[in-house]
């Protein structure tokens, strides 16, 4: 009876024989862009595979904020499968992408040992940017960036341990040093971030210790270039310098950093003179490079790439050759398009947009993309903020600082958060930071303290073999 029944099982029609494949869409990057994109097709009749190095959707621009102990990194970083866990054509796969071949139209990527590879229809790449240190690389062991939540955990543990370093000390100078903090980069994150160390030292630390006054602490600010925010324009950088002059921050331009080492760094000014900057604690805000994903579709289609990497895309957001691979975000080239999350946002949104196009043989009909330039904001420091609005249909901008822009980049970063109980949660502990001294996130675990104490061993040793060789 067995043996009659192996042939009808093996009979038996699939159910799903008849269905037609749907199209199936790859996005790779779970960012703004990529968010942004499985969001767009969410109701769409496609099949959508996401493929994200890590497990939560950041949101960098409150990364600083993390660092200086004023939010909890979960309040930024939400996971990715519970933020879509409704969407049921989207699946969700943790890895690090190697390759994307565009002739097989394929994406392989790799986590904890596994090879995973995906084929695609479509491909919307919206794999952002990292640090750029224009080509010092060593850099980043005494300088950490910013972009990741390991970045920002790493800096909260090397900017209160430096505090309590000093503590520790009974040298002026190695007190002195330890209490000096040099951010580079007189950017948004890089103004945000010297303002906040301010705040922390002469507000929530003030007090708190009893051999050091943190109130005594130095911040600079360091940028090769002539101007603090240059994208904003001269008149809102002057207010901005001001303001961060007025907190205390000692802001250093034409200064570009040319050595680094764990105790400080070496900075070349404008007349060609060089000197150095003795201090522990160093924070890098100077630069941004696109994904190493660029070079392989540039490799692959010819297209080209600009200084930083980001690919320079057609009008539809496509590379030459490639109608359905779309680059979005930060990867992505654009006259007047800002590595701005507004942009990231509306860039996927058309590439789905298109992709859907295409699935319903409307393509023709898309326009190219345009981008919608809402405006720019920084802030400064408690009550103190940068605004530059542009005037819809003319090439005129309003410009305004203080309060009011303090509160606008409030209310805008709170609405850009994912998740009503993190804007929620958000806004109260904002509300008693700025209200009060108090800072609730200043926790340090042991593993940033043995991250930072095995950085200081490495220094200490390859100083030993410097003076060695020196003696030699």
């Amino acid at each position: 009876m067995s043996q009659d029944a192996a042939p009808a099982a093996a009979q038996t029609p699939d159910a799903n024989a008849d269905k037609p494949r749907r199209h199936h869409v790859v996005i790779i990057g779970s960012g703004f862009g990529g968010l942004a994109a499985a969001r767009r097709l969410n109701r769409a009749d496609v099949e959508i595979t996401m493929i994200a190095r890590t497990s939560h959707h950041l949101f960098q621009p409150l990364l600083y904020q993390v660092a200086t102990g004023l939010i909890s990194q979960g309040q930024i970083a939400p996971q990715v499968r519970v933020v879509l866990a409704k969407q049921q054509n989207v699946q969700v796969i943790l890895g690090d992408v190697d390759t994307i071949d565009l002739t097989s139209r394929t994406v392989t990527s790799r986590t904890m040992g596994r090879i995973t590879e995906v084929t695609y229809d479509s491909l919307i790449v919206a794999a952002g940017a990292g640090q750029s240190y224009f080509g010092n690389d060593h850099f980043a062991e005494f300088a950490p960036g910013l972009k990741t939540i390991d970045d920002a955990l790493e800096l909260r543990g090397r900017i209160l341990g430096a505090f309590e370093q000093a503590e520790l000390s009974d040298d002026p100078e190695e007190r002195e040093r330890l209490l000096t903090f040099v951010v580079i980069g007189a950017g948004p994150t890089g103004v945000e971030m010297a303002g906040q160390i301010v705040e922390l030292a002469d507000k929530t630390l003030a007090g708190a210790f009893r051999n050091i006054d943190p109130t005594e602490s130095r911040v600079i600010l360091l940028d090769a270039a002539s101007a603090v925010l240059p994208p904003f324009g001269p008149k809102l950088g002057a207010r901005a310098e001001k303001r961060l002059r007025s907190l205390g921050v000692d802001v250093q331009l034409g200064a570009m950093v040319v050595d680094m080492d764990y105790h400080g760094l070496m900075v070349k000014d404008a007349d060609g003179s060089v000197r150095r900057i003795e201090a522990q604690c160093k924070v890098w805000s100077a630069g941004v490079a696109a994904s190493p994903l660029g070079r392989q579709l540039a490799e692959q289609s010819g297209v080209e790439l600009d200084r930083a990497g980001r690919v320079k895309v057609q009008p539809d957001l496509s590379i030459p050759g490639h109608a359905e691979v779309f680059v979005v975000g930060d990867m992505m080239a654009i006259d007047g398009v800002p590595g701005l999350a507004p942009a990231a946002n509306q860039s996927a949104r058309y590439a789905a947009d298109t992709v859907l196009a295409r699935i319903k043989g409307n393509y023709s009909k898309r326009p190219p993309f345009e981008y919608w330039d809402k405006g720019s904001m920084a802030t400064v420091a408690r009550f103190a903020a940068v605004a530059k609005i542009p005037v819809p249909g003319t090439d005129k901008h309003i410009e305004f600082a203080g309060f009011f822009a303090w509160v606008g980049w409030l209310f805008l970063h709170l609405l850009y958060l994912v998740g009503f109980r993190n804007r929620f949660t958000t806004f109260i502990d904002w509300t008693f930071a700025f209200t009060s001294r108090a800072r609730n996130q200043m926790a340090v675990t042991e593993q940033q303290v043995f991250a930072r104490n095995v950085i200081e061993k490495l220094s200490e040793v390859r100083d030993d073999e410097d003076d060695e060789l020196g003696a030699a």
